[in-house]
Order: structure tokens, then C-alpha cells, then sequence
């Protein structure tokens, strides 16, 4: 199949990997061009050429505002019959209104947003959260199941969305509280490498900590970070993204509203295009409050 992919950041790179390798004609459009090259793939001059020349296209862009850019550029031409796949993390009305003008276009829209980062994207173990008119889903999975070990059709538009950021919210306060925990240790004499194999082998610990525990207890001891898989400003974003969506809902979300403060001072002090393995070791280096 001819698949375009619009944002080639971490996650759209490892995506495009993954689609190569299964056999597909990949190409790909990056605001910055530059950074698209080095993939190897056929680098479109813009979102409209990428339509063009894609049967499919997946969409994997930084925030809503992009979202809405890009789709104004591939839906500029006739794309009647294309399968749009939006896997962008962003609020549930972004997707309604993409799935909107989508269809307008007498084409196919899917949300589907991923659980997983760099690492299972490549592998093709990503939880994927699609939502979207029953038809186009099932048009969408015969690629969806080359990128994901588990896709669940959530609902309508948007239903992707609010699923992701409550997916999301428990893993990413998970780092603040984890920092909190591990300065109830500050006085033992156990290695930052033995209190992460014990914390990682309890109810304490979610699945991440069982593929990143070793990581965080790296920097911990003081060692470098890992490469970034995801930075500390995207937790940052995503973390508004709920606040946004949930304040919308007449909903109040305060352990969220905290952990975002502590992020938004280790986004001060240097950390935003850090790996979040460094968040715990910033809650404990930091002046207390």
C-alpha cells in the first residue's frame, strides 16, 4: 500500500520504520524537511503532495493546533476515497472536527491514538485506541495490526482521544510519585539500581517501570540520561491537553494540576527535551518545598 506520514518526530519515524518493513510504499512529509531526510524514505514538498501520491496517510503531529494545520494542506485536493489515520495525542473535539471535514471530503477518517512509546512502535506493540465509524475502522485494521498488539474500537470521534488522556494521566503523575517515594529512602544504604528492582517487583509499580526501572535508576547514580523516548515538555502537553479537556467537563483535577507545576519547573531548569527518566531524580535534587 502507498502510506504517507505527516510528522516524522520519535514516534512518526518509528511508524514509518515499521510500515517499510512490512512491505509498504512509504513516504513522508516533516514541517522541517530536514530532519525527514535522513529516514531514507521520499520526502513530500507538502502535506497536500503526501495525499496525493498515499493511498492511506497517518497523521502523527505535536499538538492540536498542528493537527488542524496539516489537515487544512491534505485535504486541499481531491482525496475522495482516502483513508485518513490521526494518531496524534489531542483533545476529543480536534478529532471530531478533523473527522468532520474529513468526511466532508468523501474520504475515510480513523483517530487512533497509541499506548507505548519509540520502543514498541518499532516492534509493533503499540494499544491502539480507535474510534471512528465502524466501516473505517475495519478498513484502517489490516494496517493498524502491523503497528499495534491491541486495538480496541472505543467509539465514535473523539472517543479515541478521551481515552488516551485518561490512559495516559495515571503514568504520567506516576513519575512525581515516584520521586515522592524515593525520598523516604534517602537515609538507606540499598543502591538506586536494588530500590528500583524492588519497587519494580511490587504492587508499587505499573508496567512502564518494568521496561524503564533500570533506566531511572541510571540517572539516580547519577549517569547520563537515556535517549529520549519521551521529553518531559511533551508530558508537560499532554498533562494541559486533560487539565483543558477536563476544566471543559466542569471537572477538577488536582493531583494532575500539581504534578504539572513540578514538570513545569523541571522544564525550567533545563529538562523539557530530557527523557522523563529524569523526573524523579529532579523531585529529589530539587529545593524542597
Amino acid at each position: 500500500m502507498r502510506i504517507g506520514i505527516a510528522g516524522t518526530g520519535r514516534m512518526g519515524a518509528a511508524i514509518a520504520g515499521r510500515l517499510a518493513g512490512a512491505g509498504h510504499d512509504v513516504a513522508v512529509w516533516n514541517r522541517t524537511a530536514a530532519k525527514a531526510r535522513p529516514l531514507g524514505f521520499p520526502v513530500c514538498s507538502s502535506p497536500s503532495e503526501l495525499a496525493e501520491r498515499s493511498e492511506a496517510v497517518i497523521t502523527m503531529l505535536a499538538d492540536g493546533a498542528a493537527v488542524k494545520e496539516v489537515y487544512d494542506a491534505l485535504l486541499a485536493g481531491e482525496v475522495r476515497g482516502k483513508l485518513f489515520i490521526d494518531m496524534s495525542t489531542v483533545r476529543p473535539a480536534v478529532s471530531q472536527e478533523i473527522f468532520s471535514r474529513v468526511k466532508d471530503k468523501g474520504a475515510a477518517f480513523v483517530e487512533c491514538p497509541v499506548g507505548g512509546s519509540v520502543s514498541p512502535a518499532k516492534e509493533g506493540k503499540l494499544f491502539g485506541f480507535a474510534a471512528g465509524e465502524a466501516p473505517d475502522v475495519e478498513r484502517a485494521k489490516p494496517l493498524l495490526e502491523q503497528l499495534c498488539r491491541r486495538i480496541e474500537h472505543v467509539g465514535p470521534a473523539g472517543s479515541g482521544a478521551s481515552m488516551k488522556l485518561a490512559v495516559n494521566l495515571p503514568l504520567l503523575i506516576y513519575y512525581q510519585a515516584l520521586g515522592e517515594a524515593l525520598t523516604l529512602l534517602k537515609d538507606t544504604r540499598l543502591t538506586a539500581e536494588k530500590i528500583m528492582d524492588i519497587i519494580g517487583d511490587t504492587s508499587g509499580a505499573p508496567a512502564m517501570l518494568k521496561n524503564r526501572g533500570s533506566q531511572i535508576a541510571a540517572v539516580l547514580a547519577g549517569k547520563a540520561p537515556p535517549a529520549v523516548s519521551v521529553d518531559v515538555d511533551t508530558i508537560r502537553k499532554d498533562l494541559r491537553e486533560m487539565l483543558d479537556e477536563a476544566r471543559s467537563l466542569g471537572i477538577a483535577l488536582p493531583v494532575a494540576s500539581a504534578a504539572l507545576e513540578r514538570y513545569d519547573e523541571a522544564s525550567r531548569a533545563g529538562l523539557g527535551a530530557k527523557d522523563c527518566t529524569v523526573l524523579p531524580d529532579f523531585f529529589i535534587r530539587a529545593r524542597p518545598r
